[in-house]
């Protein structure tokens, strides 16, 4: 009986040695793909870290008062003006916390004790305690000095709470009688004097 010659011995299928490669070619890309994937982890905890620290400076922004040595002592300003003082209290609050990235704390669970101090210009020392108990690393105060009928000083005081120092202060002067201009020199004293350089890290 005759066998036949088996013709298959010695030969390589040649699907096998695609298989055998193809994970070949593809062990360095793939090995480098896992090193990029890796070093992106570890870096995204290190954002919002840095953001938060940022973000967690907090101002207690207290309402702008008037000086007018005119005024009766007290007696409220007129009604035009209080608005005002709301509205130049609201610009600067936007503006530190869009523009200086600043978070604004609440005043009211110390309402008593503002109205008991007020005038704060006047208060001998007390707003960065108030400012404390609030929880604020910065305190803002604003007066508007009258000079005149359309005339106004207008100046911004940033004080650090822990130590009592000034870091920032700003004057701008008024001389009109539109809420848009009172709402201007606002912005103009943030931009260009109080931020004008970064706020300095709270102690």
């Amino acid at each position: 009986m005759t066998v036949a010659p088996d013709l298959t011995q010695g030969k390589r299928e040649p699907s096998l040695v695609r298989d055998e490669r193809a994970p070949l070619m593809t062990q360095r890309p793939m090995r480098a793909f896992r090193r990029l994937a890796l070093a992106a982890v570890a870096m995204v905890p290190l954002l919002p870290a840095a953001a938060s620290a940022e973000a967690g400076r907090k101002a207690a922004v207290f309402t702008a008062e008037l000086d007018d040595p005119m005024l009766p002592y007290g007696r409220k300003p007129p009604p035009a003006v209080l608005k005002r003082l709301d509205l130049i209290t609201d610009e600067l609050r936007k503006t530190l916390v869009d523009k200086g990235k600043l978070e604004s704390v609440d005043l009211v669970p110390q309402s008593e004790e503002i109205k008991k101090q007020a005038p704060l210009f006047k208060c001998n020392g007390c707003v960065p305690d108030i400012a404390k108990a609030l929880g604020a690393d910065y305190a803002v105060t604003t007066v508007a000095e009258k000079g005149g009928p359309q005339l106004f000083n207008l100046s911004v005081t940033i004080t650090e709470v822990a130590s009592g120092k000034v870091v920032r202060k700003g004057i701008v002067v008024i001389n009109a009688n539109s809420d848009d201009d009172w709402a201007h020199a606002a912005r103009s004293v943030v931009k260009n004097r109080l931020l004008a350089e970064p706020l300095p890290n709270a102690s």
